[in-house]
């Protein structure tokens, strides 16, 4: 490399002239806290620091966040009312060299939140888009569950109509959703009235001062938020839904006794069911579905 002439800075040829900017820029997504502020990664706030404008669900949000890190940036609103008419905007901020942040209000943007139009508008456009892991409400509650994680479903929030419920209800893994506290109640009804015994853990305000984990079968949990409404921000996670035939051992041995007896079948399932806390419906349905 030749030395540099009078007036001249030597400069590695990998290192930019300051103040300069590169072709294009990049998008960050980043991971956010779902209530205790102190649950961030370093690498997100130096991202945050650093970058030239930060997209964020709700700036109000953010700025309380950002404050507590002593942070300050520019800070712009990206919700599901705006995102399809603000994203040609900060795609072309991208491209002209500029860094850009992406948080929602919690945890990771894209889940059950905005952020993909922006995404997928990046990575069609050839743009660098990096995503920075942290805190999710989801992972949390389904670690918390204690249920099987070694294969699970999750669906963001339910559907509210009992056809598409129900049908979801049915998923033949551990499922994980998020679910309205005013909604819960129901939702747990018409759990235990598929598959009481089926297990259940209701996660709420995680990582909160009032953070509670409420573990028990779907009678039990139904039973419980009957009349008491859950309150804060909700995960509900679901064991596995049966796949083929209950072992109901037991309990069908009981109802295929007294239907011998004389009984008949949906009364003696009536019975046994409530002796037993097994679903009548399941009862009944296996006794004449698939006689011994």
């Amino acid at each position: 490399m030749p030395a540099p002439g009078p007036g001249q800075t030597l400069r590695h040829p990998r290192h930019p002239v300051r103040g300069s900017r590169p072709m294009s820029g990049k998008l960050s997504v980043c991971a956010t806290p779902i209530g205790n502020l102190e649950d961030v990664t370093l690498r997100v706030l130096s991202t945050l620091r650093d970058a030239d404008l930060i997209a964020c669900e709700d700036t109000r949000h953010t700025h309380l966040l950002l404050q507590r890190h002593g942070i300050t940036g520019k800070l712009v609103s990206y919700h599901e009312h705006n995102e399809r008419s603000r994203t040609p905007e900060l795609l072309a901020r991208i491209r002209d060299g500029e860094s850009v942040a992406l948080v929602s209000d919690a945890g990771m943007p894209l889940v059950s939140d905005p952020g993909f139009t922006l995404v997928r508008a990046c990575a069609e456009a050839g743009l660098t888009v990096e995503v920075l892991p942290g805190p999710s409400a989801l992972l949390t509650a389904l670690v918390a569950s204690a249920l099987p994680a070694d294969r699970w479903c999750f669906v963001g929030f339910l559907p509210r109509r009992r056809e598409q419920l129900t049908e979801v209800l049915r998923t033949p893994e551990t499922l994980v959703a998020y679910e309205s506290p005013h909604r819960a109640g129901a939702t747990l009804a018409l759990l235990a009235e598929l598959d009481p015994a089926r297990t259940v853990a209701l996660c709420r305000e995680l990582t909160k001062v009032h953070e509670e984990v409420v573990r028990g079968t779907a009678a039990e949990l139904a039973e419980r938020y009957q009349e008491e409404e859950p309150r804060g921000e909700l995960v509900l996670v679901v064991g596995a839904a049966s796949t083929g035939e209950p072992d109901l051992g037991p309990a069908l041995e009981q109802v295929r006794r007294l239907v011998a007896a004389g009984a008949k079948p949906r009364t003696a399932a009536s019975v046994v069911a409530e002796l037993t806390g097994t679903s009548a419906n399941v009862l009944y349905r296996t006794l004449t579905e698939r006689p011994r």
